[in-house]
C-alpha cells in the first residue's frame, strides 16, 4: 500500500494498493464520517462492485443509498446531474453525509460536481475503477458535466476527502478502457518524467501500483503549486485542447483516452512546426502511443477541430492555451492566437 497526501485547499490521502476494497467502508468511516453514504455509479460498475461496496459501507454503520445511471460519456450531462441532486434531496441527504463516487471518470465527475453543489458542499470519496480515473479525474478536484457546446463547461473545483485506488478493481477492465488509461499515463511521462516514460516499455498492467502512485505523485506536486488551474497545472492539459475537440466532434462516441492520445500526437507535431520540439520527440510520442494500441490518425479537418476549440474553457478572448513537449519529460505552455489556431492544427495533422 502506498499513500500520497494531496496538499490543496483540503488535505487528503490517495491510497494505492491491492485487496483493500472490501474494507473500504471502515476506511471511509474513519476519514469522512457521516451517517448516510450515497453510492454514485453507472449500471455496468454497479453490477460488478456495487453490492460489495454497499455491504462494506453497511458493516461500517452507514445507511446506504445508491444512484445509478447509464454507462458512457453521453450520461455526463445536466439531466443526469439534476436527477442526482434531486435524488439526494428526496433521500434527505445532508451536508454531513458522504457521496461515494464508484467508477470511471464519468461517475467521478458527476458525483463530484453534485457533492460540490448540493447544499453548497458535502463530503466526497472517490473510488476509481478505471486506470484513467486513478491517475486523472479522481485526484485534483476537477468536477464537471458537459454542455451541448463543449466538454466540462459546467463544473467546480472541489477536492475529495479521500481517494481509494484498489488496483484489484482494474482486473475487469475491457481492453479498450485499459488502453485509454494508458494514454493518460503516457501523458505524465511526456510532460514530467522521462524515467516514467521509459518504464512504459514494460506493460503498465504489470506494474500498476508503482505507475499509478508515480502519476499521482506528479499530479500532487503540481496541484500543491496551482490548485485552480491558473498556471503550472495547465500542463496537465497536454493533448486535451485538440482531444476535447475530437471528442465533441464525434458526438462523444470517441472515448476520452483515445481522443487525448490523438490530441497528444497532433499537439506534439504542431510543436515541431513551432520549433519547440524536434521530429525525434514526435516519433517517440507516436511510437509509445501506438505500442499501446492507441489511435494517432485523426479523420477530422483543421476547420472542424478549430471551430470546437474556440469554445474550449482554456480559451480567452484572443488566444487559447496549448501545451507542447520540448523533450520527453519536459513540457511548455504557449498561448496560441485564435487567428493562428487553424493553421497550427493543420500542421499538427501532418505526418
Amino acid at each position: 500500500m502506498k499513500t500520497i497526501t494531496i496538499n490543496a485547499s483540503k488535505t487528503y490521502d490517495v491510497m494505492v494498493g491491492a485487496g483493500f476494497f472490501e474494507t473500504s467502508g471502515d476506511i471511509i468511516r474513519e476519514k469522512a464520517g457521516g451517517q448516510t453514504a450515497a453510492i454514485i455509479t453507472d449500471k455496468n460498475v454497479a453490477a460488478l462492485y456495487g453490492k460489495a461496496l454497499k455491504t462494506s459501507l453497511k458493516k461500517a454503520g452507514y445507511h446506504v443509498i445508491t444512484f445509478t445511471f447509464a454507462a458512457g460519456e453521453a450520461s455526463k450531462n445536466t439531466d443526469t446531474y439534476f436527477s442526482l441532486v434531486s435524488f439526494l434531496a428526496n433521500e434527505n441527504f445532508t451536508r454531513s453525509d458522504v457521496v461515494v463516487a464508484l467508477g470511471g471518470g464519468v461517475a467521478g465527475d458527476i458525483a463530484g460536481f453534485a457533492a460540490a453543489t448540493y447544499m453548497r458542499g458535502t463530503k466526497l470519496v472517490q473510488i476509481p475503477t478505471t486506470l484513467l480515473a486513478t491517475v486523472d479525474s479522481s485526484v485534483g478536484g476537477k468536477t464537471a458535466v458537459n454542455l451541448e457546446t463543449g466538454k466540462n463547461l459546467l463544473g467546480a473545483f472541489y477536492q475529495p476527502d479521500l481517494v481509494l485506488c484498489d488496483v484489484s478493481l482494474l482486473g475487469t477492465l475491457p481492453e479498450d478502457v485499459y488502453r485509454e488509461g494508458c494514454a493518460e499515463v503516457i501523458k505524465y511521462g511526456i510532460i514530467a518524467d522521462r524515467e516514467l516514460f521509459e518504464s512504459l516499455e514494460k506493460p503498465i498492467n504489470e506494474q500498476y501500483e508503482n505507475i499509478i502512485s508515480g502519476c499521482v505523485k506528479i499530479k500532487s506536486e503540481i496541484i500543491a503549486q496551482d490548485e485552480f488551474d491558473r498556471d503550472i497545472r495547465k500542463i496537465l492539459n497536454f493533448g486535451h485542447a485538440v482531444g476535447h475537440a475530437i471528442e465533441a466532434r464525434s458526438g462523444f462516441t470517441m472515448s476520452h483516452g483515445k481522443a487525448v492520445a490523438m490530441g497528444m500526437r497532433v499537439e506534439t507535431r504542431a510543436g515541431v512546426y513551432l520549433g519547440i520540439c524536434d521530429m525525434e520527440c514526435f516519433e517517440s510520442v507516436r511510437r509509445m502511443l501506438e505500442s499501446y494500441g492507441l489511435p494517432t490518425n485523426v479523420s477530422y479537418t483543421e476547420n472542424e477541430l478549430a471551430a470546437i476549440c474556440m469554445s474550449d474553457k482554456k480559451r480567452d478572448s484572443y488566444s487559447i492555451s496549448m501545451y507542447f513537449p520540448e523533450k520527453i519529460g519536459k513540457c511548455k505552455i504557449a498561448d496560441i492566437s485564435v487567428n493562428d489556431l487553424k493553421t497550427l492544427i493543420k500542421q499538427g495533422l501532418l505526418d
